[in-house]
């Protein structure tokens, strides 16, 4: 999956970033008080990208 797409389904349920770090970016969910840090590739593979959804508890891609 592509980093912008999963970019684009995290703020699209209501995430935001956070801050930038070195080479992740951390986003919130803020309703439900979650953080989780999002990887600076092109590529994010399915398992990981699931994972992060699980995190900020929002509804997988």
């Amino acid at each position: 999956m592509k980093r912008r797409d999963l970019v684009r389904h995290l703020e699209a349920h209501g995430c935001e970033m956070l801050r930038e770090g070195g080479n992740h970016t951390v986003y919130v969910n803020r309703a439900r008080r979650k953080t989780t840090a999002v990887p600076r590739q092109r590529e994010v593979n399915e398992f990981l990208a699931r994972k992060i959804c699980q995190d900020l508890e929002i509804p997988e891609p």
